[in-house]
């Protein structure tokens, strides 16, 4: 009589021991899939009616925001809905990642065949550099935490920033895509191609949620408003040779002064 219900109680504690391993291995995959990072607060957007019109109203944009991102991060672990897209997505992410961008850059402007297309990537590199340095202090003065990334990407430990607004993909994509489309592209197809991949590179950012809707359409815009200080800032060929002229002139200069005052001396 004891051996069947020893048998029945090892079953069950199986069963019961299964059914809790399977459980916390769903809750690791959940807690490595949230939204924000292990031990971040998430965002307190209750109001009152004793705050003014302005808070409310920036509170609840605010929330919205963030129900929007969520909504939209589809792609943020192996375990989302649209897990199965995710390296393809993560593909069109470092399309608009500024280290391939600026190697093509400085290659095409060592390697150009005419003054006209050296100027070109010669401006198309300063714009790289001027993106990075504005996004750069924008983040800084903003500090706007960014939601949690996926742990087990390797290349998020060395890509992934802390702060989130602006995006910087969407400022570049912005930027290079009005640059592309003013000095480089001609033919219809070719624009369009252009604006659906800074569309998508926008996009991307939203899907792997590594950033809020807010930080990519505030990039958008200020890749586009950065193009038009582009250019007015605009360096030709001739500018540059003649500055770099007058540099070498006053470098002569000065050796030259230096040896004259050590001959007097002598």
């Amino acid at each position: 009589m004891s051996l069947p219900a020893s048998r029945r109680n090892s079953c069950r504690g199986v069963a019961c021991g299964s059914r809790v391993s399977s459980e916390c291995s769903a809750r690791r995959r959940a807690s490595s899939c949230s939204y924000f990072a292990p031990g971040a607060q998430s965002e307190d957007f209750s109001v009152s009616l004793s705050q003014p019109m302005f808070i409310i109203t920036l509170r609840f944009l605010l929330a919205i925001d963030l129900w929007l991102s969520k909504r939209l991060g589809v792609c943020a672990c192996e375990e989302s809905p649209w897990g199965s897209i995710r390296p393809l997505v993560r593909l069109v992410e470092f399309s608009g990642h500024v280290i391939p961008w600026l190697i093509g850059a400085v290659y095409t402007l060592v390697r150009g065949e005419s003054v006209a297309e050296q100027e070109i990537m010669l401006n198309l590199t300063l714009a790289l550099l001027l993106d990075l340095l504005l996004v750069r202090l924008v983040k800084t003065l903003v500090r706007r935490r960014m939601p949690t990334q996926n742990r087990s990407d390797i290349l998020s430990n060395f890509f992934v920033e802390r702060y989130s607004f602006p995006s910087g993909h969407a400022t570049r994509a912005a930027m290079c895509a009005r640059f592309l489309l003013a000095q480089l592209v001609d033919a219809a197809s070719m624009r369009v191609l252009v604006v659906g991949w800074a569309a998508l590179v926008s996009l991307s950012r939203l899907l792997l949620a590594r950033h809020y809707v807010t930080d990519v359409g505030f990039g958008l815009a200020m890749g586009y408003c950065q193009y038009s200080l582009v250019e007015r800032l605009w360096v030709t060929w001739d500018c540059l040779q003649d500055l770099l002229l007058m540099r070498l002139r006053e470098r002569l200069s000065m050796v030259y002064s230096g040896l004259w005052m050590a001959d007097w001396k002598l």
